[in-house]
Formats: C-alpha cells, structure tokens, sequence
C-alpha cells in the first residue's frame, strides 16, 4: 500500500467517506516503489498506454509526462505519472526512463490543471490511482534495467 504524503500544507480537515478535502497541498503518491523503476522508453509508452496513460505532446528532450483523465461528478482530475531520461532522448524516441512518484490534480477551465491550491480529491479516486500504480510497477518491474 502507497503512502500518501501532502506537501507544504497539512490536512485541514475531511468532509465525508468519500471525499477528503485539502488547502495549498500537492497530491503526490510517495513510497510506492515506482520511483525506483528506470526503463525504456517505448516499452514504458505501450505499458502506460495499456493503463489509459498517454505521453503528451509536449515534453522537451529529458522529460516525460503520462496521464490520465478522470471525468467525475466532483470534477475532472489528471493523474500524472512524470519521468526524465537518464541515458538517451526522448526526442529520438531511444531513451531510458525514471520514473518519479506520481501526482494527482483537478483541473480548473480555463486555466488548467493545478497540483495543489485547496483541491479535492475523492477518495475513490485516489484509491483508483494507487490500484494503477500497483498494476504498472508490476508490469515494469519485468523489464525495468535497474531490476
């Protein structure tokens, strides 16, 4: 089971069951085990896309961001899966990649998504990500390099 740490700001309180509420805090999945996974990057692409994670567009020559939309009746939320190059390029699709703990966010239109800023996160949702997690470190561990 991942531990959840909330960074910069402590927990100010929890509304219900289903839903815990935070102000000025960062969603960020530590102690998972994923952050210690390096692995190539086309493989990591098909593993990520296989769980509903697609690199985006944008991304520069060392950096890779994986996410996932989830529509929710409390609003729409982007998990995020980041990593950056150790060897190689991500630009020549050759590069090899560690992975970082993954963070959860809400999206706010116009403006974007925000990692932190008094978001709320339910607590289906965020069980939902841990479950993802488990399932893509299983799969990388297979193949990762440093394993």
């Amino acid at each position: 089971m991942c531990i959840l740490f909330y960074l910069e700001y402590k927990v100010n309180h929890i509304h219900n069951k289903d839903q815990t509420t935070s102000e000025g805090i960062k969603m960020r999945f530590e102690g998972t085990g994923i952050e210690k996974y390096i692995a190539e990057l086309g493989r990591l692409d098909s593993v990520m896309h296989e769980n509903r994670l697609y690199r985006s567009e944008q991304w520069d020559y060392d950096r890779v961001n994986y996410d996932r939309k989830f529509e929710l009746k409390e609003g729409v939320f982007y998990f995020r899966i980041q990593g950056y190059a150790v060897e190689g390029d991500v630009g020549s699709n050759k590069a090899d990649i560690q992975l970082m703990a993954p963070i959860l966010g809400k999206h706010y239109y116009p403006h974007g998504v925000e990692y932190g800023e008094g978001e709320s996160f339910p607590a289906s949702l965020v069980k939902q990500c841990e479950n993802i997690i488990d399932t893509i470190k299983e799969e990388v561990k297979t193949f990762a390099i440093n394993e």
